[in-house]
């Protein structure tokens, strides 16, 4: 899945990413720390955004999920698959449909519990020994 177009906060990172060969979400999963510093150096790239760049790829690709939806996730503290398979489902809904409301308004299209529920058994599912109910 193509990275392009971030959003336009991200047009530093977008800058660097592109200049690197980062194409994908893919790609921007797979780099390390080491990585992630040589692209952010020299252009003004935050290595902070680079890190949370990474870590919504991270859930894109391991989840497939869409980059929004990646996001709403991070926005609401879940950076890993790990993370979301331990979460309280009730707790982390509210949580995100709360985000929801915040950052697009009552006119959200607020996430459903089965939804959600999808996510973590995908994301128990990548944990061995990890019950996927």
């Amino acid at each position: 899945m193509d990275l392009f177009p971030l959003p336009a906060h991200f047009s530093r990172e977008a800058e660097r990413l592109r200049a690197a060969g980062i194409g994908t979400w893919h790609q921007l999963a797979d780099l390390d720390q080491d990585a992630l510093v040589r692209i952010g150096r020299g252009g003004g790239a935050s290595e902070a955004r680079l890190i949370r760049l990474r870590g919504q790829a991270r859930l894109v690709v391991a989840l497939d999920l869409l980059p929004a939806d990646a996001a709403l996730l991070l926005h609401a503290g879940i950076a890993t698959a790990k993370g979301l398979a331990s979460a309280d489902p009730h707790r982390l809904l509210q949580q995100i449909n709360r985000l929801q409301r915040q950052l697009i308004g009552r006119s959200a299209v607020l996430l459903e519990l089965s939804t959600l529920r999808r996510w973590m058994r995908q994301a128990a599912a990548l944990e061995p020994g990890r019950p996927t109910n």
